[in-house]
């Protein structure tokens, strides 16, 4: 065992969290599309997380922490079915590792997209940025937002509508600056 990676290293902690926190959404996506259940999916969620932590210690700094934590994920998924038992409807492990497959060739991109969007979102200006974060990260719903601005539902779509465009196109031509 790597002593850098023991639990007991605040450096390692931190590792955790940071790389946990930047990849939890595809952990969650991948979780989500093999399990017909949305309890399952919390559930397998919570183990996979207590599992990557605990197993910390096995992963090999500077790969693909996303690859990793979806491998866990992905055994976590097998041993559900397993406990399980025959079922009507349960994906075969061919499916299971080509979806897994499919994740790990696009968690690069879904990463590299992420990061440019949030670089997008910071250069919005502060009242965008505010309506951003009220609609998509406290989940607040159009009709509560048009009365705290005081404006209509149907100002609020459109404002968010140019928004979500203008941060499309932000993130395209941030990738396209990358690739040049």
């Amino acid at each position: 065992m790597n002593s850098r990676w023991t639990m007991g290293n605040r450096e390692a902690t931190e590792e955790f969290v940071s790389l946990f926190a930047a990849n939890q959404r595809t952990i969650f996506l991948y979780l989500n599309s093999l399990l017909p259940s949305g309890q399952e999916v919390d559930d397998l969620f919570q183990e996979t997380c207590m599992i990557c932590w605990r197993e910390f210690d096995r992963f090999t700094p500077g790969t693909n922490f996303g690859a990793w934590a979806c491998t866990i994920a992905h055994n976590q998924v097998r041993a559900l079915r397993t406990r399980q038992g025959r079922q009507w409807l349960v994906f075969s492990d061919e499916f299971l590792q080509s979806v897994a497959k499919e994740l790990d060739s696009h968690s690069e991109v879904y990463c590299e997209r992420m990061a440019a969007l949030s670089d997008c979102v910071e250069k919005l200006p502060d009242h965008h940025r505010e309506l951003i974060r009220k609609r998509y990260m406290s989940e607040e719903s159009i009709d509560r937002i048009a009365d705290r601005l005081q404006r209509s539902t149907d100002a609020i779509y459109r404002m968010l509508s140019r928004i979500r465009s203008s941060l499309h196109d932000c993130v395209d031509q941030t990738l396209r600056a990358k690739t040049v």
